[in-house]
């Protein structure tokens, strides 16, 4: 028996960072070479960015519908961030974790906090810096999706978010996107290994012992 075959239970595994310090990048390479990773959509009030598909990026609710789920606790965590709501359906993460497969996360610090509060036994937490003030400037500007007023916006906001850093148990400076993945996975791995998420090496070992 490989080990990948003993029952275990899934993690949640957030990353966050202020807009443009590179988490986007860094989900997208992990979901794309891990598939016991799903990320996790979340609904959010705001209006879809041009290439944004419903039900892969987000879901894309009104702002009453927002508020049923959250009244309803259909949300495991939820906040409003640059003047729209956001928030993490319930059911679909349970479900995953239940399977044995983790989920990923990519959302601010006051959605870790809470997530962190109410599920802190299946939360593992990444904090990506950018390398610079200019470098994270020069990121924000090149989406080239934002106008001056958004960037400078958040830019201004950035700093606040980066304060935050040390409640995370991890914290990584992205300045080769390829060195950032790579240790993001080793974490992943690493946190999948503790024996607290390994219900099933019980059995394992006591089947080991009764072969002596």
């Amino acid at each position: 028996m490989s080990q990948s075959d003993i029952p275990r239970r899934g993690l949640m595994l957030i990353l966050s960072s202020p807009s443009g310090a590179g988490k986007t990048t860094i989900s997208r390479a992990l979901l794309a070479s891990d598939p016991n990773l799903s990320m996790s959509v979340s609904v959010t009030t705001r209006a879809p960015r041009p290439g944004e598909v419903e039900g892969k990026d987000y879901y894309f609710v009104s702002v009453p519908e927002y508020e049923r789920m959250v009244h309803a606790g259909e949300l495991l965590e939820h906040a409003k961030v640059f003047d729209n709501y956001y928030g993490t359906p319930r059911s679909h993460v349970q479900r995953v974790l239940s399977s044995g497969k983790d989920v990923l996360f990519d959302i601010d610090w006051q959605g870790t906090q809470a997530l962190t509060a109410s599920t802190r036994d299946d939360v593992v937490t990444i904090f990506i810096l950018p390398p610079s003030h200019a470098e994270l400037e020069r990121r924000l500007r090149a989406r080239a999706q934002d106008t001056e007023e958004v960037v400078q916006g958040r830019m201004a906001r950035a700093a606040d978010e980066m304060s935050h850093w040390a409640e995370y148990d991890y914290v990584i400076v992205n300045a080769k996107v390829e060195e950032s993945i790579a240790r993001v996975s080793a974490i992943l791995t690493a946190e999948r290994l503790r024996r607290s998420r390994q219900p099933g090496m019980l059995d394992f070992v006591n089947g080991l012992r009764g072969a002596d």
